[in-house]
């Protein structure tokens, strides 16, 4: 019984330590490695539900050969298209765009006002601290599955919660 009381109070004790720790921030994005690719700070904003999110990252090529992302998809979404923003006179649009370059030796980064994800027709709510599940499809590495860290619907930035972003401390 002292052993069992022991394991039941340690647990709770842990349980609490994590909610302490982890339960008021959001969920980071990791770090996923495909090949010569390392894909990195993926992140979208929370949406409601029936609307349409981007999703953002950074895609390192660390190796020699060039590689190009050919198409995304999601549980969360109906559609999933590569976008990105181009002058028409003094306006910015978004426009489709069929593969995003990966060059070797180099980093492109999907982020607002450049390329980016487009999730079109949210199936369920994407909520602040949560994640989205996406299959990105490239040339030459495949398919690897990442995970969006939802964060905040101003938010500018991977784990900036609408702070802002662009600017170091």
């Amino acid at each position: 019984m002292i052993i069992i009381a022991r394991r039941a109070a340690l647990g709770a004790a842990f349980a609490l330590l994590g909610a302490a720790v982890f339960g008021s921030r959001p969920l980071q994005a990791r770090e996923v490695s495909a090949g010569a690719l390392r894909i990195a700070n993926a992140w979208t904003r929370a949406m409601r539900a029936g609307g349409t999110g981007a999703g953002f990252m950074t895609i390192r090529n660390t190796g020699s050969t060039p590689d190009r992302l050919l198409s995304a998809r999601s549980p969360l979404a109906t559609v999933m298209e590569l976008h990105t923003h181009i002058r028409d006179g003094d306006v910015m649009r978004m426009r489709p765009v069929p593969a995003i370059d990966l060059p070797p030796g180099q980093e492109v980064r999907l982020v607002p006002g450049g390329f980016h994800l487009m999730l079109i027709g949210l199936t369920a709510a994407l909520e602040q601290g949560g994640g989205v599940p996406v299959t990105l499809v490239f040339e030459r590495a495949g398919e690897v599955e990442i995970r969006l860290a939802v964060e905040s619907a101003g938010a500018r930035g991977a784990g900036h919660g609408g702070h802002g972003g662009g600017h170091r401390h």
